[in-house]
């Protein structure tokens, strides 16, 4: 009896723990769809503005007379010594491998940076990496935890005007982010993005191609002051978003998957109680038949 009772027990955590994974599974379903629309519509942004850069950089190269014209952070520095590495890891778990992923990009490039010789400042966002790089006793240079699974444009933007300020001044060479890439439902990707300098834009192959007449009002110089740094905003703000949709993501297939776990360790109890509850009733049947044969 005390076996089946504790059966019982177990039955009764596994229900609550069910329950509970169903309703996260549930709330983070309707986090995806909602950071989901907001990445898809930054994604065309981005994807348009960066092949306007492009564009325009690659027409002013051909065009004679201002191949001078250009912006300070499409220029690569001539030595990379001081370095930053933006890391993006999630403030709650529960999410599967999300956060061990970015974290095992991070440490490859940090070993790289080691090799290299390079100043590096490390800031990260998000408690997760925060603690991780603590135990591992890793400097951090700069902590966010701000950053939710809604990261407005404002508090992405600000962020963006310190490092353009430090990449015209000099006092930074490279900016890396360490995410996680949306790509698909199926398939988000950990990786190590160079924003800074610029370089290649996505469309810039294309724009090698293209002959196309521009005339620039005001002059192309103010043109780029203004574009170039909203374009490398946008790519920010795009691995912020990205990010807030691959943790979800991350998030509703662990518990998705604890759910089903939980629903068959269920069922293996329900098995498990009705054999020891079947063992119990036949050593009863079998004590009432003694006791009966007994008096006889």
């Amino acid at each position: 009896m005390a076996k089946a009772r504790a059966i019982v027990k177990r039955l009764k955590a596994v229900r609550n723990i069910r329950k509970i994974t169903r309703t996260m599974e549930l709330v983070a379903t309707a986090r995806f769809k909602k950071a989901m629309d907001r990445a898809t519509e930054a994604a065309a942004y981005t994807r348009k503005i960066s092949e306007i850069v492009a564009d325009l950089s690659a027409t002013l190269a051909n065009v004679s007379g201002q191949t001078g014209i250009t912006h300070p952070l499409l220029v690569p520095h001539p030595a990379e010594k001081n370095a930053t590495l933006l890391v993006l890891t999630s403030n709650r778990g529960l999410c599967g491998g999300y956060n061990a992923g970015i974290l095992r990009v991070t440490q490859q490039r940090l070993r790289e940076v080691d090799r290299a010789a390079t100043n590096l400042r490390l800031e990260v966002s998000g408690k997760r990496g925060i603690n991780f790089f603590r135990f591992q006793k890793q400097p951090v240079d700069v902590a966010y935890t701000k950053f939710e699974d809604k990261p407005t444009f404002g508090e992405v933007e600000a962020l963006a005007n310190g490092f353009i300020e430090a990449y015209i001044a000099g006092t930074l060479d490279r900016l890396d982010v360490a995410y996680m890439k949306f790509e698909s439902m199926s398939r988000q990707r950990a990786i190590v993005e160079t924003l800074l300098p610029i370089g290649q834009l996505p469309g810039a192959e294309s724009a090698k191609g293209r002959q196309v007449d521009y005339e620039f009002l005001p002059s192309p110089q103010e043109i780029l002051e203004e574009i170039v740094p909203a374009s490398f905003k946008a790519r920010l703000f795009k691995c912020f978003l990205d990010a807030a949709v691959s943790e979800q993501i991350s998030r509703m297939v662990a518990m998705k998957s604890a759910t089903e776990n939980a629903g068959e360790m269920i069922s293996t109890l329900k098995a498990s109680y009705n054999r020891a509850r079947q063992s119990q009733i036949t050593s009863e049947l079998s004590e009432i038949i003694g006791g009966a044969a007994a008096l006889e």
